[in-house]
């Protein structure tokens, strides 16, 4: 089981995402991370291996008010960095969290290189 929460609006989305968060790590506690789009309307990421808390590590928080978050409860897949959510394209330009196994990744793979 996974937690998400996301935010648009006009207070700072990080701490309203992380609290969010902090209140639903019991529904995943293996990774967490939080997705921000900044006001140059970039993505920036911000990923832990573990509890919530790793995500204030570098003392970092990104400014926007637009943002979404996941924590994990691995169910397919190692907990690691890679696995953490939110998922970036490779062009770093759409973020994504999700719940549960996308059954039809490789279909969905080859449909988006086609």
């Amino acid at each position: 089981m996974c937690g998400i929460v996301g935010y648009i609006g006009g207070q700072e989305a990080w701490p309203i995402i992380y609290e969010g968060l902090r209140r639903l790590e019991y529904r995943g506690y293996d990774s967490a991370g939080i997705a921000v789009v900044d006001s140059y309307g970039d993505i920036q990421l911000r990923k832990t291996v573990g509890k919530v808390s790793g995500l204030e590590s570098t003392g970092e928080y990104p400014d926007g008010s637009v943002g979404l978050g996941h924590t994990r409860w691995a169910t397919h897949g190692r907990p690691s960095h890679e696995n953490a959510h939110p998922h970036t394209d490779c062009e770093h330009r759409i973020a994504v969290v999700h719940n549960g196994i996308v059954e039809n990744y490789l279909e969905l793979k080859r449909r988006l290189i086609d």
